[in-house]
């Protein structure tokens, strides 16, 4: 399954906002582009669209960047895929002039595989993403596999 940059680039520029503004130092575009080899132009549209969707606080100023308008244990997976890519977990609708066997496979399979995938990105918060995935990445370093 291919999931788009966006999807991608958002989960993973909020684990590094959550990481990096924990005692509430705002972070730069600039310094999670640097972090996480993102083009800053690109990541920038994300940041705002999650700002826009109210996963984000924007800081204006030459000390301004972002830092999370919820707590991670609030921030459900679903929802940044959704605020960047809400085709990602919607349901698969079958057109009616579509084949019989068309509708039934889409129905037995991909509805199934959308519940499960809807499920799982809903039952996961940011704040157990970056737990999880903080136990698999160097301490050291500054990448971080998500």
């Amino acid at each position: 399954m291919r999931v788009s940059t966006k999807v991608e680039y958002g989960i993973v520029a909020l684990a590094d906002i959550a990481m990096n503004s924990g005692d509430g130092t705002v972070v730069t575009a600039s310094d999670i582009a640097r972090r996480q080899d993102i083009p800053r132009k690109y990541l920038e549209q994300i940041l705002l669209r999650l700002k826009q969707t109210g996963s984000l606080r924007a800081h204006k100023g030459s000390g301004g960047g972002y830092t999370l308008a919820r707590s991670t244990d609030s921030i459900k997976l679903s929802q940044i895929i959704d605020a960047l890519d809400d085709t990602l977990l919607a349901d698969n609708e079958p057109d009616i002039r579509t084949s019989r066997l068309r509708r039934s496979v889409s129905e037995c399979f991909w509805s199934r595989l959308t519940d499960l995938m809807k499920g799982y990105a809903d039952s996961i918060t940011l704040s157990e993403l970056i737990s999880e995935c903080a136990l698999s990445s160097d301490k050291d370093s500054d990448m971080y596999v998500i």
